[in-house]
């Protein structure tokens, strides 16, 4: 009988112990907002009230980022669009912070719509457990936290200025990764348990639209695509025989994942290994299009063909049309013209620099590739999954699929291969949680409708491919894509503000 007490007084320890740990309820007190003003560069004063340090769990782990801030604009309904935006970089942890008159978060709350800016664990943040350093945010740690705030602005809808069934998130680099899983893995059975032990809110965690502007993600293939991208360039071509031969065996692998993959062009067509390279080159040519036909100088010095000339020029003084003359490359040979043209014909022959608005023609993609990586030199090879790997150290995404003693982990079969190690099923789990591939038009999911991605047409930081598959399985699967690589622009976020929140005004009608 005194063990049987024992035993009942000791359980009876151990659940106010675990009550005492979830006695953190989630509340939002709508009496508690400051005033603010927030003044843009043109001076504008946006005037808004800000709520702060919401805990968005009850569990709550790391109290320097489990929380969100939440800033509403003057006239501001419940019908009010939210725009939340994450500042995860890196994989690494991320602070709820304040709005910024630089991006898209200043603009957002000018906008009027209601902005959150929730923190986040990363791959290096530390608690201290005893004597014990105690790393809380690996994968897929982040994402959860992102998922729990939302789910905790759906739990105060009715109290909360704006509308959480209209979501857009936003985020840039392994933010824009963040961003592309809130959009794609929306109420998937597969966080739920992650979500209860932390206490988020038992409610839904899907989207309205998701931003992402280059988001480093498919991280388990992302280091074949970037080899067979980059793997024919000069600066590969000058590396280790060893390192050469990793290039080839992984830019080997590529063909077979796209095949894999099912993916459809736009005009229906298969997309496959073997005309992938065409379809990037397609994009480009576009991108670079857009931009010349707005003004930009694009010399053929990295890849370019223009059209020489027009190809039927107009009737002269009511004359016959001519066709181009002689058909020579460079156009009309110096000092002859058609007789009858004067000189200085707007629009007339190309005599030295490309006219604004020239058509472009072709693209070699070789000579585009050793462009792109002129401006910025590529990463290692792998370029991801590097852990000891030929003598390699570790990336953040390493450290990302790390465990909570700060260990780095391989996260592909094949890379673990070369460094010697296996990978365990907890952390095939994680990999597959941390990839929006896997869930897009998965039965479980609620996919986000709405989706703006962005990746600069010279941003080397992870191979175009990445948000091409991205964009494209997701528009095969019925969702509204607006996707481009703009002309020039490397590794970055938020820019072209004014596009960004035109597509969000279109979409929020």
């Amino acid at each position: 009988m005194k063990k049987l007490l024992l035993t009942v007084l000791a359980a009876s320890c151990m659940l106010a112990a675990q009550a005492k740990k979830s006695m953190t309820p989630l509340k939002f007190d709508a009496d508690k907002g400051v005033k603010a003003t927030l003044t843009m560069p043109d001076g504008k004063a946006v005037n808004y009230t800000a709520y702060t340090r919401l805990f968005f769990v009850t569990n709550v782990e790391d109290s320097a980022y489990q929380y969100m801030n939440i800033f509403v604009p003057d006239g501001a309904t419940q019908q009010t669009p939210m725009f939340l935006r994450t500042y995860v970089g890196g994989y690494m942890a991320s602070e709820a912070g304040n709005p910024q008159v630089g991006d898209a978060t200043g603009r957002a709350l000018e906008e009027g719509y209601v902005l959150v800016i929730p923190g986040s664990r990363g791959r290096m943040s530390v608690v201290k457990k005893g004597k014990a350093d105690v790393y809380t945010g690996r994968a897929p740690k982040a994402l959860l936290d992102l998922k729990a705030a939302i789910r905790y602005l759906r739990l105060f809808d009715k109290v909360i200025p704006g509308d959480a069934e209209k979501i857009i998130t936003d985020g840039t680099s392994a933010g824009g990764a963040m961003s592309a899983l809130m959009g794609a893995t929306g109420n998937n059975p597969a966080y739920d348990q992650y979500l209860k032990a932390m206490g988020a809110a038992d409610e839904r965690d899907d989207v309205f639209a998701s931003v992402c502007y280059c988001p480093i993600t498919d991280l388990d293939h992302a280091d074949m695509a970037y080899e067979w991208l980059y793997g024919n360039t000069d600066s590969r071509k000058s590396l280790s025989a060893s390192k050469q031969q990793l290039t080839k065996e992984l830019a080997a692998q590529f063909p077979d994942y796209i095949n894999s993959l099912g993916l459809k062009k736009t005009d229906g067509t298969s997309l496959t290994g073997s005309n992938y390279l065409d379809y990037i080159k397609q994009i480009i040519i576009k991108s670079a299009q857009e931009a010349k036909d707005a003004g930009a100088d694009i010399p053929d010095s990295i890849g370019f063909s223009f059209n020489d000339e027009a190809g039927f020029q107009a009737p002269i003084n009511g004359g016959v049309g001519m066709k181009p003359f002689g058909g020579m490359p460079g156009g009309m040979p110096k000092g002859k013209r058609p007789e009858g043209m004067p000189m200085g014909m707007p629009g007339g022959m190309r005599m030295g620099g490309k006219r604004t608005g020239e058509y472009i023609t072709d693209l070699d993609m070789a000579k585009y590739l050793n462009y792109v990586v002129s401006t910025q030199p590529l990463k290692g090879v792998p370029a991801f999954d590097s852990y000891q790997v030929d003598g390699a150290e570790a990336s953040g995404e390493n450290g990302e699929f790390g465990n909570d003693k700060g260990s780095d982990a391989n996260f592909t079969q094949w890379s673990a291969a070369k460094a010697g190690s296996t990978l365990t099923d907890e952390l095939k789990e994680n990999v597959r949680l941390m990839n929006p591939m896997n869930f897009i038009g998965e039965s479980q999911t609620s996919v986000a409708p709405h989706w703006y991605i962005r990746h600069g047409a010279r941003d080397r930081d992870t191979a175009f491919p990445i948000a091409i598959n991205l964009a494209t399985k997701l528009q095969n699967n019925g969702k509204d894509v607006d996707f481009k690589l703009p002309w020039n622009r490397p590794h970055s976020g938020d820019y072209a503000l004014n596009e960004l929140f035109e597509w969000v005004k279109t979409i929020v009608k």
